[in-house]
């Protein structure tokens, strides 16, 4: 393992240090040798996701009974920056999946936890979470999609967009209104736990600038019927509070997955720099590229720890709502910082797609929208200021 993650990775105990070791070498000999025709041609990466599996990736965040693989937050993300690195829609396939993971563990019935969570775990079941609406975007509360009760059932009407995930799950947690009158709006909101069915569909794959590989869809629910039992917890109204739980460890996981992409796209750059010469010298003796990377390696090292710093409150059991917003805030915008100084540093051969430096300028602008906006995340972030009297001393 590479000092820098040794470094990081000190205090975590063997086991989680070798899964990094496992991790690592997977995507050093599966997946950096395919990555770029699979990116290329849209490719769903069947092959790797099963790989995935067997490794136990689907159940880190998972914890027993339902599984043996948990493993500290802090160990998840930086699993979650190594995938990144090799491929972030790898890492993205974990995101939506291990947030609805920590919803069900943490709110969910017995009877559920015991129905989906072993086989989450082991991949059998894979997970989706289905939040945004056409015409919502960041505004949650502003959903359309609604569950009337009917007896024992729930009919369900709306639509959905940008749901990872889609076309390969069988579970996904559906955030809607079950009822629409109430004030506030979020007291109105519900997650139900729904599986494909009649009613049920998933339309169009969504084109995307990246993030390729794997489905980003739109889903639409015409009078589809819920058994009342997909009712997340058996009570209605706390689906708003339960989601945004879930999503403080979605917002450390896609704080980590920005950190893998700007890392790769910073060592990409800093062995460029090594081998290109200008001038009868190499380019990172040229003082603007060294400042480049200079910024790049510095911006990339505190957005670790803030991720590694969110991770550790996570587990904590501490809300932390604001440490996982400062953590993506900054992450995403010195991972997409780092994306675009690395193809500068490139030059020409950063804009080909020969190299893999013009993925991560793909890859990179997902995180700052992903998760709740980095516009979202400044709100949070000083409402949490706010509420705690500033920052410790």
């Amino acid at each position: 393992m590479s000092t820098t993650v040794e470094k990081f990775s000190r205090s975590l105990p063997p086991e989680e240090v070798e899964l990094l070791e496992v991790v690592r070498d997977f995507v050093e000999r599966r997946v950096r040798p395919v990555v770029r025709e699979l990116e290329h041609e849209n490719i769903y990466p069947a092959e790797l996701i099963e790989e995935m599996k067997a490794i136990g990736l689907f159940g880190l965040s998972i914890p027993p009974p339902w599984s043996a693989g948990k493993v500290s937050t802090t160990c998840y993300a930086l699993v979650t920056a190594e995938l990144a690195a090799g491929w972030m829609s790898l890492a993205g396939v974990l995101g939506s999946h291990s947030v609805v993971s920590r919803v069900l563990t943490l709110f969910g019935t017995d009877e559920q936890r015991q129905r989906y969570l072993p086989a989450m775990a082991s991949g059998e079941i894979r997970a989706a979470m289905a939040l945004t609406e056409p015409s919502g975007g960041s505004d949650l509360q502003a959903m359309q999609t609604t569950a009337r009760r009917l007896g024992d059932h729930y009919v369900v009407n709306g639509s959905k967009a940008w749901i990872t995930n889609a076309r390969q799950s069988s579970l996904i947690a559906l955030l809607c209104k079950t009822d629409s009158e109430v004030r506030p709006r979020h007291a109105g909101i519900s997650i139900l736990l729904v599986t494909p069915g009649p009613g049920l569909t998933v339309s169009r794959d969504m084109p995307k600038l990246g993030y390729k590989g794997v489905e980003s869809c739109e889903l639409f629910l015409d009078g589809y019927q819920a058994p009342a039992s997909a009712l997340l917890g058996g009570q209605e109204g706390r689906g708003f509070a339960q989601m945004m739980n879930g999503l403080e460890l979605g917002r450390i996981q896609v704080a980590a997955r920005a950190l893998g992409v700007g890392t790769a796209a910073f060592n990409a750059a800093l062995r460029y720099s090594q081998e290109r010469e200008a001038f009868g010298k190499p380019i990172w003796r040229h003082q603007s590229i060294g400042n480049y990377l200079a910024d790049m390696a510095t911006k990339l090292t505190a957005a670790r720890l803030l991720i590694i710093h969110a991770a550790q409150m996570l587990d904590s059991n501490e809300r932390s709502d604001l440490e996982a917003g400062m953590a993506k805030l900054f992450a995403s915008e010195s991972a997409l910082e780092a994306a675009i100084d690395a193809m500068r540093i490139h030059g020409s051969y950063g804009y080909s797609l020969e190299f893999d430096v013009e993925r991560y300028f793909r890859d990179a602008p997902l995180m700052i929208l992903g998760e709740g906006t980095n516009e979202i995340q400044r709100n949070v972030i000083v409402r949490q200021l706010i509420a705690r009297g500033g920052l410790p001393t």
